[in-house]
């Protein structure tokens, strides 16, 4: 197993995207685009935080459904994110360089795209705490 400090630094900088992008989507009238790749950035840094905890195949990539594969071969409960990861997926390249393709972020695409991040959250957290590698209160 790694060490549980680069664990909780993982997971220090999935949070800071998390909570950068909740504050924008209760501040903000736009951004949505922005918004919804922040999500994606957290769900990917909970993902490897995971990756982190137990020494699997670590890829620098960003396709959530690849790294969710991962994490599953560890534990398959994971597998029952497959839709999040899919629909944070698209929030990676659509908001990141001119599309020529119509992309569509409103409002409610970043709530769901917030709660999509929040239950990617919760389910590593609780694995992770479940099996002593951070703390209950972290």
């Amino acid at each position: 197993m790694a060490d549980t400090k680069v664990v909780q630094e993982w997971l220090e900088k999935a949070d800071e995207d998390f909570n950068f992008a909740s504050s924008n989507l209760i501040e903000k009238d736009s951004f949505f685009a922005q918004i919804c790749f922040h999500f994606q950035q957290a769900a990917e840094k909970y993902l490897k935080s995971f990756i982190v905890a137990y020494d699997l195949e670590f890829e620098k990539i960003h396709n959530l459904l690849h790294l969710l594969e991962i994490c599953a071969r560890k534990d398959s409960s994971l597998n029952s994110l497959q839709g999040e990861c899919d629909l944070l997926n698209s929030s990676y390249i659509d908001t990141r360089y001119p599309a020529h393709w119509p992309t569509d972020y409103t409002k409610d695409k970043a709530l769901k795209a917030q709660e999509a991040a929040r239950k990617i959250s919760e389910a590593i957290k609780n694995l992770l705490k479940d099996a002593g590698i951070i703390n209950e209160d972290e």
